[in-house]
């Protein structure tokens, strides 16, 4: 077994996320107002969709990690995407 070392993410780092994920908050709610049809909802769950990679990567230490759970967890991304596909193409032909 390979030995585990452990990795500190400085405050400054963490501290520069955060600013990030605020921002990204407050893009998604200003995003509402503007009507853009259905892609007012694409876009606020793009935004949601890199706001969870930024807290898997940074928060949860993905980033050091093995590729087989980063490949996993990537996977997930596409199994989320694709049900988001087919409820858009379901919705625009009924």
């Amino acid at each position: 077994m390979s030995e585990h070392t452990p990795h500190i993410t400085p405050y400054r780092t963490l501290g520069i996320i955060l600013l990030i994920l605020l921002t990204l908050t407050f893009v998604t709610i200003e995003i509402t107002s503007i009507h853009l049809g259905a892609f007012t909802v694409t876009a606020a769950l793009l935004i949601a969709g890199i706001k969870g990679f930024i807290v898997l990567t940074y928060f949860m230490h993905l980033k050091h990690e093995s590729l087989l759970l980063k490949i996993l967890v990537a996977m997930v991304f596409v199994l989320f995407a694709i049900i988001v596909l087919i409820t858009f193409i379901d919705y625009a032909f009924r």
